[in-house]
C-alpha cells in the first residue's frame, strides 16, 4: 500500500495568463490528477495510512473533491467508502461518487454539518474518518506538489493558491519550507462569500462564518484549520478576495485559453492572476496552483454564468 495514488502533474507556462498579468506565469496543473483535483495527494495519503493502520472502511465528509478523492482512493485500496454530503452537493458530483462505488449520504445545509454527522458515523461503524483538510497526513501529501515544482521549474517570485479549509495552504507552505522557499510569499485567494481565512487573519484567531454564500461551494468551510492561521506567524501569506463573478469569468477564460475545465474554487485563484491582483505585480515568475475540481461541466459553468 505504499504506492502513491496521485501522479506527478506538469508545470506549464501560460502565455495568455502572462499577457494578462504582465509577468511570467507558470501553472502547476493538478487539474490533471486522476480525480481532477489536487485533493488526491493529501486525501490519498490519509486513506492509505488509515488502511495501513487497520481500517476496513472509510467515511468522508465532503460534497466535493475531497469526497471524490476518498471514494477513488477507497476503490483503489479495496475498502468501502461512505461519503456524507451537504444538500448543496450537485447531482453531478453525487453521480461521480457513486461511480467510484461510494455510498452517498446527505446531511445538513453545509459541509460543517455533514462533517459532524460523518464523525459520529465513522465512530459507530468503527471506520477510519477522512477529514477533507485538517490532518497532518493530508498536509504532508499536498506538500509533494512543491517537491515537484522545485524539480520542474525555477524558484517562483510568488505562489497563488485558492483557500477553502486551508489544507492546501498548509501543504504548500510545508513544502515551500522543505525546499528552501521560506522567503516566497503566498497569495491566499477566497471568494467573498467564503472568506473564513481572511476573516481569521484579520481577527488574529479562528473565525466561524455565519454561512457560506458563494458559487464556489468547495471553498465552503465555515472556518479554517488552526494550522493555516499558525503558518501566517512564520510565513508571508497575503489574503485576497475575489467575487463569484470574477471566479466564474476566470474559469471561462481558462477554458478558452487552455482547453481545460475547472471549478469556480480554482477560478478564484486564476481570477487573481487574470485581474492583476496588486500583491503579485512584479513578482515574476508567478506560480499559480491550478487545483482543478471535478464538480463542474459545461452545463454547470454556463448556468453559473447565467445566474450571475
Amino acid at each position: 500500500m505504499n504506492t502513491s495514488l496521485h501522479v506527478e502533474s506538469p508545470l506549464w507556462d501560460s502565455v495568455p495568463m502572462s499577457d494578462a498579468l504582465g509577468s511570467e506565469v507558470l501553472m502547476k496543473m493538478d487539474a490533471l490528477q486522476p480525480v481532477g483535483s489536487f485533493k488526491i495527494r493529501g486525501i490519498g495519503n490519509l486513506c492509505r495510512i488509515r488502511c495501513e493502520d487497520g481500517a476496513t472502511g472509510l467515511v468522508s465528509s465532503s460534497g466535493g473533491n475531497a469526497g471524490y478523492a476518498a471514494a477513488y482512493a477507497g476503490r483503489k485500496l479495496g475498502v468501502p467508502v461512505t461519503v456524507v454530503v451537504p444538500e448543496t452537493t450537485s447531482e453531478w458530483m453525487r453521480d461521480l461518487l457513486r461511480k467510484e462505488d461510494a455510498l452517498v449520504v446527505e446531511h445538513g445545509t453545509s459541509w460543517f454539518y455533514a462533517h459532524e454527522f460523518a464523525v459520529g458515523l465513522a465512530k459507530d461503524q468503527g471506520a477510519g474518518y477522512i477529514h477533507p483538510f485538517d490532518d497532518p497526513h493530508i498536509w504532508h501529501g499536498h506538500a509533494t506538489m512543491v517537491d515537484e515544482m522545485a524539480r520542474q521549474g525555477p524558484k517562483p517570485g510568488t505562489i497563488v493558491v485558492a483557500v477553502g479549509g486551508g489544507g492546501l495552504l498548509c501543504g504548500i507552505i510545508e513544502g515551500m519550507h522543505r525546499v528552501g522557499w521560506q522567503d516566497v510569499p503566498l497569495l491566499a485567494v477566497e471568494t467573498e462569500g467564503a472568506a473564513s481565512f481572511a476573516s481569521a487573519v484579520a481577527a488574529g484567531k479562528i473565525v466561524t462564518l455565519d454561512r457560506i454564500d458563494t458559487i464556489a461551494v468547495t471553498l465552503g468551510s465555515l472556518s479554517v484549520t488552526q494550522q493555516a492561521l499558525d503558518w501566517t506567524k512564520k510565513h508571508t501569506v497575503i489574503p485576497w478576495l475575489v467575487s463569484d463573478r470574477q471566479a466564474v469569468t476566470a474559469c471561462r477564460r481558462f477554458l478558452d485559453d487552455h482547453r481545460i475545465l475547472v471549478e469556480p474554487a480554482c477560478g478564484a485563484a486564476l481570477a487573481a492572476v487574470y485581474d492583476r491582483a496588486v500583491p503579485i505585480a512584479n513578482k515574476s515568475p508567478v506560480m499559480a496552483v491550478v487545483c482543478g475540481g471535478a464538480g463542474v461541466n459545461i452545463s454547470l459553468l454556463d448556468q453559473w454564468h447565467k445566474n450571475l
